[in-house]
């Protein structure tokens, strides 16, 4: 069995999987809570089924586990399993105490921190530790021969990393399909990479998890029926900076990853903008927020980040083969 075909098969499984949940959530009472700080418009989409996430993420999960049958280099599979799985519970457990705890603010933002610390440095030990994946503790610079040595400060940059772009995706999730549609077009770009760098397992994983997610952009594009969560956005950010670093094309993930950093940038840079002069740079924050109080459509304001994704992808795809 090829990759592309474990790929069909996480889009029909996840396909098959939302309509099974989206009543069992209802029925559950699983609905977002809406903050009140956000956009007025976005009120009505308050008891709309969230946690959504964990369709996509068991079905890559699954049928990654089953693809690990089907390819020699089992390790790239295994450390994203573990990532998805460690960075999907915190998610879950935030997203847990939000909605059937009715707490809006979910896990403190030093729980979630360290959590999200202890799965870094656990990937780190276990892919050295136990031989799954060689790190090269450098960061390669694009367009030139030059690695820049990190040693054991390596680790360092793998928190930052995965931290930092797991948090960055959860800030892009706010319009329906944005961070769905921006996360499929992200781990095509690593798809084309990771084929360039014949990592196999990795192929496979990627596969599964593109068609997962086109599985579940069907029923959470606009008007979403379904949202993914944190369970979903912060296993997504997580994964995304950590198929970088397994590829040793950190940086690329600048450029194959800009609107998860514009979105982060734009939230500080209206706090530090707000504490240090009192004033605002954007009408709100994330960066989507501010198009829509501009008058921007939702749908209109997901197609344009989708397009500015998949060119900067192209960028990023670009330095990494040259």
């Amino acid at each position: 069995m090829n990759a592309i075909l474990f790929g069909v098969l996480g889009f029909i499984l996840t396909a098959i999987l939302v309509p099974l949940f989206i009543p069992l959530l209802k029925r559950m009472k699983f609905g977002q809570s809406i903050r009140e700080e956000g956009p007025e418009s976005h009120q009505q989409k308050s008891g709309t089924p969230t946690m959504g996430g964990l369709t996509f993420l068991l079905s890559t999960i699954v049928l990654s586990i089953i693809a690990t049958f089907f390819v020699a280099d089992k390790g790239p599979i295994l450390l994203l399993i573990l990532v998805t799985l460690g960075f999907g519970l915190i998610g879950f457990v935030d997203d847990y105490i939000i909605v059937v705890k009715k707490n809006n603010q979910g896990l403190t933002s030093k729980q979630k921190f360290l959590f999200q610390i202890v799965i870094a440095v656990l990937f780190y030990i276990v892919s050295n530790g136990l031989g799954l994946l060689t790190l090269t503790n450098t960061i390669n610079l694009p367009f030139t021969n030059i690695g820049i040595p990190l040693s054991v400060f390596y680790v360092v940059f793998i928190i930052f990393w995965q931290v930092g772009f797991s948090n960055a995706v959860n800030l892009t999730d706010g319009l329906d399909g944005l961070a769905t549609g921006l996360s499929i077009i992200a781990f095509s770009c690593y798809f084309f990479l990771a084929q360039h760098a014949m990592s196999t397992g990795m192929t496979y994983y990627l596969a599964i998890l593109i068609g997962s997610l086109c599985g579940f952009l069907i029923y959470n594009k606009y008007k979403a029926k379904l949202f993914m969560g944190d369970t979903g956005s912060l296993a997504l950010g997580g994964v995304i900076a950590t198929v970088s670093i397994m590829l040793n094309q950190e940086l690329t993930l600048i450029f194959i990853g800009l609107v998860f950093v514009l979105e982060t940038l734009s939230v500080m840079m209206q706090v530090t903008s707000f504490k240090l002069t009192g004033k605002r740079i954007f009408r709100m924050s994330p960066l989507h927020h501010h198009f829509e109080l501009g008058g921007w459509s939702e749908w209109k304001i997901v197609i344009v980040f989708w397009t500015v994704g998949l060119i900067s992808g192209l960028i990023g795809i670009y330095l990494g083969v040259n």
